[in-house]
């Protein structure tokens, strides 16, 4: 427990190291979006002037999602015991209808993170995963004398979709965070109220204070 420079209290929700490495991953979740648009369809092409045109965005474009990949990664192994589902993640999916209506007073108390948030991370795993064995296939560059015609028209439909699925999973999971007043603080200044807490992650909230006072005081 912490306060903040209004003398209110707050938990400590992210550290520095996870909220460098999370905003790593977005601002080239970004880029590798846009560049990755423009190479999609002509009607998008004209996003390729943000990378210097069109070669320039060709030959970006594979080491901005590699960036992408190694930096989930590494957060991937910080969070991966916290987003293991559990049997009250399963109930909270199942009462959808008091999320969307925001009776949290009628869902089970959640951990660190709730079951929406489990699902969008094992989706994220899913789809890098698929992006990036199908971009080894699809990068020309290097591996294209590797794989047949074939191959490539099918990996680089399978990459598209995954493209697809994982920029509707960030879409959702950028308005959940807007939507959820306090998230965006917690992955900019990495701290959140015990109301906060207590609000939306209870579960958690009751682990950081027995934590706490299991902590041995100095002498």
């Amino acid at each position: 427990m912490s306060s903040d420079p209004n003398g209110r209290d707050t938990i400590v929700r992210y550290t520095a190291g996870v909220r460098t490495n999370h905003w790593i991953v977005a601002i080239s979740f970004v880029l590798a979006a846009l560049s990755g648009l423009a190479l999609f369809h002509p009607a998008m092409f004209w996003l390729s002037e943000l990378f210097g045109g069109g070669p320039w965005t060709r030959i970006l474009h594979p080491y901005i999602a590699l960036v992408m990949v190694v930096a989930f990664l590494f957060l991937a192994t910080v969070v991966w015991q916290d987003n293991r589902m559990l049997t009250r993640d399963w109930t909270w999916l199942k009462r959808w209808r008091d999320v969307v209506n925001n009776r949290e007073e009628d869902l089970p108390e959640v951990g660190r993170y709730n079951a929406g948030q489990k699902v969008l991370f094992f989706l994220m795993v899913l789809c890098l995963a698929g992006l990036f064995l199908s971009g080894i296939v699809i990068w020309r560059a290097y591996f294209g004398l590797y794989f047949s015609v074939g191959t490539i028209r099918v990996a680089s439909a399978f990459h598209a979709l995954c493209a697809f699925v994982l920029i509707c999973g960030i879409i959702v999971h950028i308005y959940a965070a807007i939507w959820v007043k306090g998230s965006v603080r917690a992955m900019t200044r990495g701290t959140v109220t015990p109301g906060w807490a207590f609000k939306h992650h209870r579960a958690w909230l009751r682990e950081v204070r027995h934590a706490a006072h299991s902590r041995p005081r100095p002498d």
